[in-house]
């Protein structure tokens, strides 16, 4: 379940990002993927935008997307990409190792 918290904290992650260079994977549908680089350029109250850096396209994606997995951001640190939330995998592992 998606908590508004959640979201005003993703805003707030993405805010402090922008400029920032990331890699965005998506579905085109058909079995058909995409991963792309680019960077975080301006954070909206319910979308984020970003530019490609192969063609210089503005796209703009809705929080939303990144909590259902339709878009996954990974985000550069200086030496490696890590994902900008983590999956519900690895969040629910979380979970019960700290209810054990």
């Amino acid at each position: 379940m998606l908590y508004q918290n959640d979201i005003v904290n993703l805003q707030s992650d993405i805010q402090n990002k922008i400029g920032k260079k990331i890699i965005v994977k998506g579905s085109l549908g058909r079995g058909k993927s995409f991963e792309k680089e680019a960077t975080i350029e301006k954070a909206y109250p319910s979308t984020f935008m970003v530019k490609y850096a192969e063609n210089e396209r503005n796209v703009s994606y809705q929080y939303k997307d990144v909590f259902d997995g339709t878009v996954e951001v990974d985000v550069f640190d200086g030496t490696n990409y890590s994902p900008l939330i983590p999956s519900l995998v690895e969040a629910q592992k979380k979970v019960k190792v700290t209810l054990a």
